[in-house]
């Protein structure tokens, strides 16, 4: 049951980053909206290595227009967006890219087009559920924000979740059984949920994002990946990476697409998440790589926090390998 609003504290100026009265992708100052990368790794480059790029901004409930730059990766992003609006970070659940809805396929990952519009969703209700769990599949599919939060992407329809209606997509995960698992990833909040005992109950602690009026509707469940969702919308992207400094680059190429597109749906099939970085990551991993066995320490190589099971491994270097003779 929701436990309370957010209370937000009374602020006395406006951020010199704000642009009063701008619409720029989004809404005017003052009106309502209707419109992953672990910040871990490497210490930012220096600011005159910094791609010299500006993007707008907005909270995704509705707010002033700013413009934020000079960020390198995901927790660098969040600290631009909550200085503009007098926030702290923590409070940023996630980001998504030229919607104010919680649109799990507009998620802001490892890559900005240079055009696209950032909205900020931030915490709103907090809210206490216990679930009985039935089947041995929950019918979750978590992702995080890549600064701390885990959060649900996906409902399946009719599973265990589907029925408890108080649980939505867009939910941040705070605490399981009264443990809190913020900092968590992803992969090992999808695990715990997945070795919760069967025919027992268990409590979550969630938050959702905050909502504008006009965004209050029933929940979502959803939508199904689709290749047609493209993120960026200019001409190149921005990408921010786990280790090192972010690159501008090219729009994705018709291979990338498809192949990042197959991965991230083998990473749900196998572990439960959705993570398009590390979906991009893994196709980059394995784009020169000329057999599994040295894909395999490619990845372990790059990505050492991660346990792929040998199947999953094989999988993925089998869907670039098609992806590479476009038959994906």
């Amino acid at each position: 049951m929701p436990l309370g609003l957010r209370r937000k504290k009374n602020k006395s100026r406006e951020s010199s980053n704000l642009v009063e009265n701008e619409e720029v992708g989004g809404h005017a100052a003052g009106s309502s909206v209707k419109s992953t990368v672990n910040g871990a790794g490497l210490p930012p480059p220096p600011a005159n290595l910094r791609p010299k790029l500006v993007f707008h901004t907005q909270l995704a409930h509705g707010s002033p227009t700013g413009r934020i730059e000079g960020f390198t990766n995901v927790k660098e992003l969040y600290g631009k967006i909550a200085d503009t609006f007098n926030l702290s970070p923590p409070e940023i659940l996630f980001c998504t890219l030229n919607t104010h809805k919680i649109d799990m396929e507009k998620l802001l990952g490892g890559q900005i087009g240079l055009e696209d519009f950032i909205f900020a969703h931030i915490k709103g209700i907090k809210k206490e559920v216990e679930v009985f769990k039935s089947e041995d599949a929950l019918g979750l599919t978590i992702t995080d924000n890549g600064a701390g939060y885990a959060f649900i992407k996906r409902i399946k329809e009719g599973s265990v979740v589907d029925d408890v209606k108080v649980i939505s997509v867009g939910d941040h995960i705070e605490c399981i059984n009264g443990k809190n698992i913020v900092g968590t990833r992803h992969y090992e909040v999808a695990r715990m949920l997945k070795e919760l005992p069967k025919q027992q109950k268990f409590t979550l602690k969630l938050v959702e994002p905050m909502k504008a009026f006009e965004m209050l509707e029933p929940r979502s469940k959803g939508t199904k990946p689709a290749s047609e969702n493209k993120l960026g919308t200019g001409r190149g992207t921005l990408r921010l990476r786990a280790k090192g400094p972010a690159t501008v680059e090219e729009v994705p190429t018709e291979f990338e697409e498809k192949a990042v597109k197959k991965v991230d749906d083998l990473l749900e099939s196998y572990m439960g998440i959705r993570d398009t970085e590390l979906a991009a990551t893994m196709v980059e991993v394995g784009r020169d790589k000329k057999n599994p066995d040295e894909f395999a320490m490619a990845l372990d190589e790059a990505l050492g926090d991660f346990a792929f099971p040998d199947e999953f491994v094989f999988d993925v270097w089998g869907a670039i390998g098609d992806a590479k003779q476009g038959r994906l």
